[in-house]
């Protein structure tokens, strides 16, 4: 349910957004009302004066968004081949920037494909079979509890200031394993950006993501699963349904699969041993 207004103690919204004038119908009648937008605007990833993909995304965060998507879809093979960013807005859209290293160059330069992103795409313009499934890290198993699980996506509701006035962005949170404190949040139109914007937001900050797991306000499709492994994160929970190709994949990379988190109840679709009351997480400790 949308709010009314913002729900900010400055009066003002968060980026991103933007006010609408809208007619309402209701039992027969009509009324003006004014309402908020989350903008989706083209947004250009242009590595070394070379472009490689146009996504469709939120205005907020995309320094954060640059860096993740490039981490988790192999075009850098870990954050020293960055050099730097820069955001450029320009009439079509918005430019970012990545200066990078040579030998990420050359690789983009082997690996080169044009995509168009949609929200809620996936792996959009890939351009042959074997791009699909990426090398991911071993990844550790850790223990979590439901009610740190739980705990987070309640929490995560408080940290989505544009879905409160808009009801229009996904979000995905970084948690503590011990108690689903929400460390680090991110939002946008699409939920494989907002998963990126986190990714690459807990990297800009030196937040190891190994030891935290990740919850999302989305189904767990397949790439989900693998951008959250690439982060090295072992552990995902998702507000809604996995995809039987998630689930293959989490298997694979050991991680902890969950869906349908809601209130006080959710379903383990991988490693459900990993999942321990409280009491017993606290011996094993």
């Amino acid at each position: 349910m949308k709010a009314p207004l913002p729900v900010h103690t400055d009066g003002a919204p968060p980026s991103g957004v933007r006010p609408f004038e809208v007619v309402a119908l209701a039992d027969g009648s009509a009324t003006a009302a004014s309402d908020w937008l989350a903008d989706e605007v083209p947004v250009a990833l242009i590595f070394n004066g070379i472009s490689h993909a146009v996504m469709m995304a939120t205005p907020a965060d995309l320094e954060d968004f640059a860096l993740g998507f490039s981490l988790t879809e192999g075009l850098l093979r870990d954050r020293s081949e960055l050099r730097g960013i820069d955001v450029l807005p320009t009439p079509a859209g918005i430019e970012v920037h990545l200066e990078v290293s040579s030998e990420c160059e050359w690789r983009l330069k082997e690996r080169r494909r044009n995509l168009t992103g949609r929200t809620g795409c996936g792996l959009c313009g890939t351009d042959s079979l074997s791009m699909v499934r990426q090398t991911l890290p071993v990844l550790p198993e850790v223990m979590v509890t439901p009610a740190a699980v739980t705990h987070a996506v309640r929490a995560l509701r408080s940290q989505q200031p544009r879905q409160q006035i808009t009801g229009a962005t996904h979000a995905a949170a970084l948690c503590r394993l011990d108690d689903g404190a929400i460390v680090l949040a991110r939002e946008d139109v699409g939920r494989h950006n907002a998963l990126d914007k986190l990714i690459g937001a807990a990297l800009r900050q030196g937040i190891d993501s190994r030891q935290h797991f990740i919850a999302v306000t989305s189904r767990a499709s397949f790439e989900m699963v693998q951008k959250a492994a690439h982060a090295g994160v072992s552990v995902l929970a998702a507000v809604s349904a996995p995809t039987a190709m998630a689930v293959d994949l989490a298997l694979e990379a050991r991680l902890l699969l969950l869906g349908f988190v809601r209130e006080e109840r959710l379903v383990a679709y991988t490693f459900a041993e990993r999942i321990v009351p409280q009491a017993a997480l606290a011996t094993a400790d």
